[in-house]
């Protein structure tokens, strides 16, 4: 008799526990608010992307748990992982993706530690007297037993124009023959031309990184405060999305998708480059 009154116990408790994280009979969600919670962290994002912590936040969920990756549990987060005030994105596109990443042949999910991923910080400078702001690319790299996050890239206002290497007729050179004269002639490139980056190889292509961090080190640029914080996916295959904060009243709050593009062939290259400002 105690071991039937036990085993009743546990499976009062176990059924209680199935209830409230969200799931319902044959795995179907049950919308009772707490999916609209607001997502306070980017690594909540990827979990709940991923479906891997319970409705409310308070379970995180691993390889071998029953609802490690759980698809309904997937679909119930996917809908709320979207801005659905501002963003414009359509029902049509939302379901086209979701039913990608979620496709029962070859799910997709979101992993921190792997590339496509990247985060834009705008920063906000004193250059010159003047306040400028300044667009960093930020990326995860291993580090030790770790990770750490880098400066990759920066697109910088003042240096967008200083370097304007003239093309075709219009461009300076050094004759074939310069050798002969001991290069020389190196004087019109550093002394009598205005543009020297016209006398440098067709590869040529100026590392504005290194200038933003030489002009830190000479004292000519102060950090002051970040601005802006976004973040940048393509490990969707054939997607894009950006990931931004959200700080209003409601439940579609936080870090939230605000802006989603399926992919043609050569998008993502033109797309990358567009972010890094390299167009």
């Amino acid at each position: 008799m105690r071991l039937t009154f036990i085993t009743i116990a546990i499976l009062i408790a176990s059924i209680s526990i199935v209830s409230a994280q969200g799931i319902g009979s044959g795995g179907t969600i049950k919308d009772d608010g707490r999916f609209a919670a607001s997502t306070k962290q980017l690594n909540q994002f990827f979990r709940r992307f991923n479906a891997e912590e319970s409705i409310n936040g308070n379970v995180r969920f691993y390889p071998g748990d029953s609802l490690y990756h759980n698809p309904s549990l997937r679909k119930g987060f996917l809908q709320v992982l979207f801005d659905n005030q501002t963003s414009g994105i359509t029902p049509a596109l939302k379901s086209q993706f979701a039913e990608q990443v979620m496709s029962e042949v070859y799910p997709q999910y979101l992993s921190f530690h792997r590339e496509g991923w990247f985060a834009e910080v705008k920063a906000e400078f004193f250059f010159q007297g003047k306040r400028e702001t300044a667009n960093l690319i930020l990326k995860i790299q291993p580090q030790g037993l770790g990770y750490e996050w880098v400066i990759d890239a920066v697109d910088f206002g003042p240096f967008r124009n200083l370097f304007d290497k003239p093309v075709g007729d219009e461009k300076d050179f050094l004759h074939p023959l310069s050798h002969e004269l001991g290069f020389m002639n190196l004087r019109r490139a550093f002394q009598d031309s205005e543009l020297p980056e016209a006398f440098t190889g067709s590869s040529f292509s100026p590392d504005y990184l290194s200038i933003f961090l030489y002009e830190m080190k000479k004292g000519n640029l102060r950090f002051d405060t970040v601005s802006d914080v976004r973040f940048h996916f393509f490990q969707i295959e054939g997607w894009y999305f950006e990931v931004s904060q959200f700080n209003r009243p409601g439940f579609n709050t936080g870090w939230l998708i605000s802006s989603l593009v399926k992919l043609n062939p050569g998008d993502k290259e033109t797309l990358q480059k567009f972010i890094y400002g390299q167009n």
